[in-house]
């Protein structure tokens, strides 16, 4: 009896708080807002309506989706949270956002951001290094945006700062389309864990 493939029930985006100059990268954004409300996945995200934030939010709500926003105390009180998300989850801080996200979704995607994007795709790229998880983390490279990143993530495993395999944390798409089938053949062959050791200094 062949088992079913698993399906992608909700999806944690790190994104921009703006919009960015290039208006692809709300075009990508929509696409995959509408891919995730017409498969039925639900969007994780940092709870605000302004951004492809909003992009994202606004179209899963548009298409019937379910939206589960994790917001900061503090920038609810600067009303930056969605007011029409399906869920918001208000906590005391941005360590706490980021783990509330982690435990609510089953894949990562990380679309064209700042530097809040940077550090919540770092962190969790840093915890599938760790073996604290091994969820799939999407990059989506709209444009060719983080060229320049994977160009220096490239770069620390040439330095020797980090073990040959480590490239396979994450897996680059360059269209929105790609996005959730990559997420579900990740989960139904999920990647081996990568090399995790630390060299220990050689005695004098």
């Amino acid at each position: 009896m062949t088992l079913p493939a698993p399906k992608l029930t909700s999806l944690c985006a790190f994104c921009g708080s703006q919009p960015g100059l290039d208006p692809v990268y709300a075009i990508e954004a929509t696409r995959l807002a509408q891919d995730m409300a017409g498969h039925g996945t639900a969007l994780v995200f940092g709870g605000g309506r302004v951004g492809l934030m909003g992009v994202l939010a606004d179209t899963v709500l548009a298409g019937g989706g379910k939206v589960i926003g994790v917001i900061p105390t503090f920038l609810r009180d600067k009303e930056l949270a969605h007011r029409a998300a399906t869920e918001m989850l208000v906590v005391p801080d941005m360590h706490t956002r980021k783990r509330m996200m982690f435990e609510r979704s089953d894949a990562f995607v990380i679309l064209p951001g700042g530097v809040g994007t940077m550090d919540e795709m770092l962190e969790i790229i840093t915890w599938r290094q760790l073996h604290l998880h091994n969820k799939p983390i999407i990059i989506l490279n709209t444009q060719g945006y983080w060229d320049p990143l994977l160009q220096l993530l490239a770069g620390t495993i040439k330095a020797g700062f980090a073990h040959p395999g480590h490239e396979n944390l994450i897996t680059v798409v360059a269209h929105a389309a790609d996005v959730i089938p990559t997420a579900e053949a990740e989960l139904a062959a999920p990647k081996l864990p990568v090399s995790f050791k630390v060299s220990a200094p050689k005695e004098a």
